[in-house]
């Protein structure tokens, strides 16, 4: 009897924009939420001046606001296996970017 055996491939993958994507857009928060076994990555945009307002407000010693308005730039959903494979090519990009910057130094 044959058994599968998970394999991982490298394939070169070169994804055309669309309209919607052909631009990049800032972001500045990002939240991530798993329902289902679907992983929901959030995408968005708080005002930077709203933000050192906060941080000024905490660093005076008030009390800071219980939320903050912004903008949805993006949602991302996709199954957690996936997020899985996001999770490792981040860790990749991390270590050769600290790898880069002690080459710097």
């Amino acid at each position: 009897m044959n058994q599968s055996k998970d394999t991982t491939i490298a394939l070169n993958v070169r994804l055309k924009p669309s309209d919607s994507s052909a631009h990049p857009r800032a972001v500045n928060y990002t939240n991530v939420g798993v329902a289902q076994g679907i992983a929901y990555l959030d995408f968005g945009f708080i005002e930077p001046s709203l933000l050192a307002a906060v941080a000024k407000t905490a660093k005076d010693g008030q009390a800071a606001p219980k939320g903050l308005d912004g903008h949805l730039v993006t949602r991302v959903a996709l199954p957690v296996d996936n997020l899985a494979q996001l999770y490792q090519q981040i860790q990749q990009v991390l270590v050769g970017l600290r790898t880069a910057r002690k080459q710097k130094s």
